[in-house]
């Protein structure tokens, strides 16, 4: 979904020469850092009781990387779990969840397949495990890890896009391990969703007299058909014209994160440089899977529930979430609209993202 950019450094200083008499060389002077360094640097965890850590933990029985940070190790815990398959949130953290951390222990998770979880695994022997339910229980696992790691019972799980269909399972097995669940981008109708998102992106394309979108996405019809998922390539080619009208990002391409990543303190060049890798290959093993789900039937889960929903939201149809979401039974549930955000609301709306968040800490608060 996003190219690959080479890491961004800041050029080094340049050595002042005297105008008068003889050359003489001057000491050398230090680089200036780079801009992942002083970005490592300025958001460093300093307080007495606080909480930085990066990295591999065991979960389902291989090593999987975790970046875990906060400012009070007694806050309770919020387990972001990405979106993709394989679009990992580490790299970007630096810049929308930073100030999450004042307020919560949050952890960021490669997960399989995933970022620097599938740089440290062999992929031919982690593909047969590339699954659905192996992909839920490592998130079962992962809540485990956080709640022994802190000491407490339950924890806040947020799940975007394609976590959020594993963040809704654990909400609905295991809602005994949750203060609340955070759904963003929230899977519900995959197939209806969809649909949707060819037909946004083929008005789109009409409306600017686009002939090349028009003809890729025609290529492609009937999109999502009752009982014909769209195969790989299909969805690729939905989501590349979706996307260039302003059903990912509601008012930009979404390009420009990428030299976010390229910032990250979290990850080194060469992880840098294969970060797209694990993105293919978790795609390859799940999306068209997780695209074909209907979890409408999931009716009522036991844990207070907040659904933050982008208003141009086409990746994955924030209408059809809000529908379902008003039908579902929970202890406590609240929908937050993003009305200048599109599936990226953390990234588009950061200051109103950490709004909604600590209203859904309240929600749960209140029925704690």
């Amino acid at each position: 979904m996003i190219g690959r950019r080479d890491f961004l450094a800041l050029a080094p200083g340049v050595l002042a020469a005297s105008a008068a008499g003889p050359a003489v060389s001057e000491p050398a002077q230090p680089s200036e850092p780079t801009g992942a360094a002083v970005i490592a640097e300025a958001r460093k965890v300093v307080a007495p009781h606080g909480v930085e850590r990066l990295e591999a933990v065991r979960i389902g029985g291989i090593p999987q990387w975790v970046s875990v940070r906060g400012a009070d190790r007694s806050n309770p815990v919020l387990l972001f779990i990405h979106g993709g398959p394989g679009f990992v949130a580490m790299p970007f953290a630096w810049w929308f969840s930073r100030p999450w951390e004042d307020y919560f222990t949050v952890i960021h998770w490669d997960q399989r397949g995933g970022g620097k979880t599938y740089l440290m695994n062999d992929p031919a022997t982690i593909a047969p495990t590339m699954a659905l339910e192996r992909m839920a229980a490592d998130a079962s696992e992962m809540i485990d890890w956080a709640c022994e790691q802190y000491g407490q019972r339950k924890i806040y799980v947020l799940g975007h896009s394609w976590g959020s269909y594993l963040g809704l399972q654990m909400a609905h097995r295991h809602p005994e391990k949750l203060h609340a669940y955070i759904g963003v981008g929230q899977l519900t109708n995959g197939p209806e969703s969809e649909q949707r998102g060819w037909a946004f992106a083929m008005a789109g394309a009409r409306k600017a007299g686009n002939a090349k979108a028009i003809a890729e996405l025609e290529s492609v019809a009937p999109y999502s058909a009752p009982g014909h998922p769209p195969a790989l390539k299909a969805i690729y080619t939905q989501r590349r014209w979706l996307g260039a009208y302003g059903g990912v990002f509601a008012f930009r391409d979404s390009q420009w994160i990428g030299d976010l990543a390229n910032l990250s303190p979290d990850y080194t060049k060469a992880e840098l440089d294969k970060i797209w890798d694990g993105n293919d290959f978790s795609e390859a093993h799940l999306l068209a899977e997780a695209l074909g789900l209907d979890l409408t039937d999931i009716r009522d889960i036991a844990c207070p529930m907040a659904l933050l929903a982008g208003r141009h939201d086409f990746n994955v149809n924030s209408d059809v979430a809000a529908a379902w979401f008003t039908r579902l039974k929970a202890p406590a549930k609240q929908l937050v609209w993003f009305e200048n955000s599109a599936h990226m609301p953390m990234f588009e709306e950061p200051g109103r993202f950490l709004d909604a968040l600590l209203s859904a800490r309240t929600l749960a608060e209140r029925r704690a």
